[in-house]
């Protein structure tokens, strides 16, 4: 049934498509549409005219000829018309969601950036913090030696022997006035056995016996008078001293003598006081011996530490 009818309307719109080219001479009655819809004889004015009505009875076809109403049609477009702008919104949210993606990536590459800085900041701090650790137990060390070196040579404190650090170096100080007598670089008898166990206590120790040392000569700023023709003055004066020292220590005459080697000699004269000058008791003070510890390399550490008073300047 649907076949006859669909054949029964194609007919007659080929009727009245003919009809139509009928209306015009130059046709003459013989376009060929009335037998297979082919324009291609017709002039181009009869084509439109043909076309244009093919069109309108096609319209009209798929309105009525289907059975739906033009309501229905009309809503069948609004339906699709939502559709579409349903579909434009969700092409917009894609776009707004691919945008927001593509700034989370952007954050998120940031913060790897950042985050790997991060730990190169860690791995640094650690490494440092690490190095503070070695040093802190260097410190401790070297800390065990000077208290223990402190102890050992505590008995010599009551002739004013002093174990401290200045400029950064483990000193032992002995009073000038104990080892010589005024103007003289001569050792005095109270002056060797002073250094008899001075020399002992570090020829005990291996760690001690194995470091470099040096014997500083200092005087105080008074001039020299009765001995000016032997040492010039408080520079001569002060060597001497130092040299003094340093052979005795060093000598094995009598039993063990450190090694030469690691120890050397120099004279200060009144340039490195650990007091003013301004009273007898500060002059005494600065006449005086030192037996410098001089630092390794792995001990160039701030020592002063060390001590609970501040270092003499």
């Amino acid at each position: 049934m649907v076949r006859e009818k669909l054949g029964r309307r194609s007919s007659a719109s080929h009727q009245r498509i003919s009809a139509v080219c009928n209306d015009f001479e130059l046709c003459d009655g013989k376009c060929p549409m009335r037998k297979e819809l082919s324009f291609g004889k017709c002039p181009p004015s009869h084509r439109r005219s043909a076309t244009l009505t093919g069109l309108a009875l096609s319209l009209a076809f798929l309105l009525f000829g289907c059975g739906h109403t033009e309501q229905e049609w009309q809503a069948q477009l609004d339906k699709y018309n939502q559709l579409g702008q349903k579909t434009q919104g969700q092409q917009t949210e894609l776009d707004q969601a691919k945008a927001e993606v593509a700034r989370l990536n952007g954050e998120l590459g940031k913060q790897q950036t950042d985050l790997k800085a991060e730990q190169s900041r860690s791995g640094d701090l650690q490494k440092l913090l690490d190095a503070a650790k070695e040093q802190a137990a260097l410190l401790d060390r070297i800390k065990a030696r000077f208290e223990a070196l402190r102890e050992k040579l505590k008995g010599l404190t009551e002739i004013g022997l002093e174990v401290t650090i200045r400029h950064n170096k483990m000193v032992i100080s002995l009073p000038g006035d104990v080892l010589f007598a005024a103007g003289s670089a001569k050792l005095s008898k109270p002056g060797e056995r002073a250094l008899s166990k001075v020399k002992k206590v570090l020829l005990s120790d291996p760690g001690l016996t194995e470091r470099y040392y040096q014997v500083a000569g200092h005087t105080d700023n008074q001039q020299l008078v009765r001995t000016a023709e032997e040492f010039k003055d408080n520079w001569g004066l002060s060597l001497m001293r130092a040299r003094e020292v340093l052979l005795f220590l060093t000598n094995a005459e009598g039993g063990a003598g450190l090694n030469v080697k690691h120890w050397s000699a120099a004279g200060y004269a009144e340039i490195d006081p650990v007091a003013p000058n301004s009273s007898p008791e500060a002059r005494r003070r600065n006449r005086r011996v030192e037996v410098v510890v001089q630092p390794d390399i792995t001990e160039m550490l701030d020592l002063k530490s060390l001590v609970n008073t501040p270092a003499a300047p």
